[in-house]
């Protein structure tokens, strides 16, 4: 894909061109309005002076989930071609229609794009703006990051996700240097499914909530990116991020979901930071009169995956998702506590989604 047989950099071919030392900024067609207007997506195309690999970066694929954006527009005006071996290829906003209307799904219709991949020519308004974006941009890659946070009424902590099973995709992972990984294959027609599957290591980052920017977890998101561009020296004058600890989370591993036994209203106790041990409170439920109260206590120690934000509980709606840790991952997390790693981690909305893990 990226050089030719005298390994020297190429064309980056859409239906224009960008040379080698070219930055182009433009917005792409792809689809129409009632109106019959044109539906572009803003896109950044930076082709190297030196050959490379080339990275595609997507944002915005749910239009209510903006710190990617401010991401990608970050990374479009830090690089420059002169500074990278190979093309860094950024899709700002994907979903244009859902952005404009600052919802999730495309409007109208409700189609989720990312349920959508690799799309079709001739089909529904979703499949066909997928096709155009993963025909044009993505499948032309070698590697892929997929920018998202959680849907509204919901936050998400900073993790990726991605098939580790996969040992392109584990590298890919390793090198973005987030402390934790939710490792699977994802939704069969999601973008890093299906990118991963045919050829192009794609990970997902989820970070934060939606319509809002943050600027914390911006700034840890674009440390990644510059991890990723270094390990593959994409641009080899950045720095490797290495995490002092590291937990992937196996579809097979032990966890639970600790499930509301009474209706009430819910208090969160935990926190500051992700770490519980076995028999701390993580929150009570209270009847209206404080008359009654519920404790829920860890029934081990382990990383909260998973917390409601509302603060009213249904018997059997789910209250926490919890995932039993090593002790050697223990001490390391304690001691990144200690040393104020995680200060202000409830504060700033890091938390992961609520009863569900549907977000990306």
């Amino acid at each position: 894909m990226t050089d030719d047989e005298s390994g020297r950099p190429q064309s980056f071919r859409y239906d224009g061109e960008v040379r080698p030392g070219e930055k182009r900024q433009f917005r792409y067609e792809v689809g129409e309005t009632y109106l019959g207007d044109p539906v572009e997506i803003p896109v950044t195309i930076l082709n190297g002076t030196e050959p490379g690999p080339r990275v595609c970066m997507t944002a915005a694929i749910h239009g209510d989930e903006l710190n990617g954006v401010k991401v990608l527009q970050e990374v479009a005006a830090r690089y420059s071609p002169a500074e990278i071996h190979g093309t860094l290829v950024l899709l700002h906003v994907v979903n244009v229609p859902a952005y404009q209307a600052q919802q999730r799904y495309i409007p109208i219709y409700d189609q989720d794009l990312n349920r959508s991949f690799p799309g079709k020519a001739q089909s529904n308004t979703a499949e066909r703006m997928a096709h155009r974006v993963y025909d044009r941009f993505v499948s032309q890659c070698d590697l892929g990051l997929d920018f998202h946070t959680s849907t509204r009424n919901r936050t998400t902590m900073y993790h990726v996700r991605a098939d580790v099973d996969n040992p392109d995709v584990a590298r890919l992972a390793e090198a973005f240097g987030a402390n934790v990984i939710l490792s699977g294959e994802g939704e069969a027609s999601s973008l890093r499914a299906v990118a991963s599957r045919n050829g192009t290591p794609t990970l997902t980052v989820e970070m934060g909530k939606a319509h809002r920017f943050q600027p914390g977890l911006v700034d840890k998101a674009l440390e990644g990116v510059e991890s990723v561009l270094a390990t593959y020296d994409v641009y080899p004058e950045g720095s490797v991020a290495e995490p002092s600890w590291r937990k992937v989370m196996r579809p097979d591993e032990e966890k639970r979901w600790l499930r509301a036994e009474t209706g009430g209203l819910v208090e969160m106790r935990w926190g500051p930071n992700p770490l519980v041990h076995e028999g701390e409170t993580i929150c009570t439920i209270t009847d209206h009169f404080k008359h009654e109260e519920h404790v829920v206590d860890a029934p081990f120690t382990g990383l909260i995956v998973g917390v409601l934000e509302n603060p009213v509980a249904l018997p059997g709606h789910p209250l926490c998702h919890l995932v039993r840790i090593s002790n050697e991952t223990r001490e390391e997390i304690e001691r990144q506590i200690t040393g104020g790693e995680f200060d202000g981690y409830r504060s700033y909305g890091q938390r992961w989604m609520a009863d569900d893990e549907e977000a990306e």
